[in-house]
Order: structure tokens, then sequence, then C-alpha cells
């Protein structure tokens, strides 16, 4: 296993899906740890200015090595899910999708269905995976999704 500080993680979400990252956690459990930087109801700050939040988002993006958007069923309708993801395309981070459990094919943000490096389903080898380099595509079913973006690579 990687050592603890190269699996920096910034897990992009919809504030109603953060238990999502508990689970994720519990699910990946001894075989992939990772510190995540993203904003929870535990490091939640009251910021209203735009231009601020997005500059805190992009210091925590800066911090992690990969970028995992959680894929809930209201994930492609949030403004700050689809910064985020750009942002981090733009920092040149690995974007990873997951489809929590109940997902569907339409709730992919469109920042992450053009610019992901993989896209998987809540299975423990299929994150691990995609975290660590496997251009993998799946639906929500788990089923192979046709890749619709450009190309990138990470420097």
């Amino acid at each position: 296993m990687a050592k603890s500080d190269e699996n920096h993680m910034f897990v992009s979400h919809y504030h109603e899906d953060e238990e999502h990252i508990k689970g994720m956690k519990e699910l990946l459990g001894d075989s992939y740890k990772f510190k995540n930087s993203s904003v929870t109801s535990d490091k939640f700050n009251r910021a209203n200015n735009p231009d601020y939040i997005k500059s805190l988002l992009r210091s925590r993006i800066s911090w992690a090595k990969t970028v995992v958007c959680l894929i809930g069923p209201k994930t492609h309708d949030s403004e700050w899910v689809d910064y985020e993801v750009r942002n981090a395309a733009k920092q040149g981070k690995r974007i990873v999708g997951v489809f929590v459990r109940g997902a569907k094919d339409s709730d992919v943000p469109p920042a992450l269905d053009e610019l992901a490096d993989a896209i998987v389903g809540w299975n423990k080898d299929s994150i691990i995976g995609a975290i660590n380099g496997a251009s993998t595509f799946s639906k929500a079913d788990g089923s192979p999704r046709e890749y619709r973006g450009e190309s990138r690579t990470n420097c």
C-alpha cells in the first residue's frame, strides 16, 4: 500500500450525499486509506462569498492527489460539484467518478462526463483501480460506459 501522504483526496459531492464519504472509507477498509480535504459538515464554514469559497476549494483540491466525485441523485444539479471537477481538471488532478448505490446514469454531472479519468460503480476493487490509474468507465448498473469526454493526460 502507498504511504498515507500519497493518498490525499478531495471528495466532491452533493451535500446530502456526505454520508457516502464515510461509506466509501468503510468499503475500502484497510485496502486504501485516504485523507479527505473536501468541505464536510465537520469542516463547514459559513462563508457566502463565492470568490472566497472558490479560493478555499482551489486550495483543498490543490492539496489532493485525486478528486473523487460521488455520483448521487442530485449531483448533476450542483454548481459547486461542477466547479470542483472543472478546477481539478485545470490543476491536472486525476478525476474519478463513483456511483453511490441507487444513482442513475443521468445523475452524472456534465463536467464529470466531460473530464473524468474514470467512472466506476460502488465496488471496492473498481474504486481502488480507478484511483490508482485504471481508466475504466462504467454505467450505474456496472456495464461498460462509453467515454464521452476529451482525452486528458495528467503530468
